[in-house]
């Protein structure tokens, strides 16, 4: 399945004077635990070792966030950040699979999640044509949920 780049306004900057935005891989994603569903939108991050979203989404879902099995990690800032890791559902495209996703308080929300190596590269093969705008996201096993 394919999806478009986001293109992302820019801020003013004096090594691009000309760049009126950013493009980003960002894609809608429909988290689900329970009964309960939310849709939002991710930023596939092949940077991010783990896939994560504020704990506001996961409160949404009706999950007790802290409950989760903690992990403490940094950042590009060099910030410590903690999630609460929890077993939870999720939609991209036609494909319904099971991720294990971080949540957490410590910045924050900036309207949208981070997909991945864990729980996201590890599940689904990801092509970047950036000219092109476009994402390629195709499943790495046959079987899904």
């Amino acid at each position: 399945m394919k999806f478009k780049y986001q293109r992302v306004p820019a801020k003013e900057s004096e090594a691009f004077p000309e760049r009126k935005f950013i493009l980003r891989p960002i894609i809608p994603v429909i988290l689900e635990y329970g009964e309960r569903k939310v849709g939002y939108r991710a930023l596939i991050d092949s940077g991010a070792d783990y896939s994560i979203f504020h704990a506001d989404i996961g409160e949404i879902l009706g999950l007790d966030i802290r409950s989760g099995k903690k992990e403490t990690f940094g950042g590009i800032g060099g910030g410590k950040f903690t999630a609460y890791f929890h077993l939870i559902n999720a939609k991209i495209g036609f494909w319904k699979y099971k991720f294990y996703c971080g949540f957490f308080y410590d910045i924050p929300p900036f309207g949208y999640g981070v997909l991945g190596q864990k729980g996201f590269f590890d599940i689904f093969i990801v092509k970047f044509d950036l000219v092109r705008e476009e994402i390629e996201v195709e499943p790495r096993f046959k079987k899904m949920i």
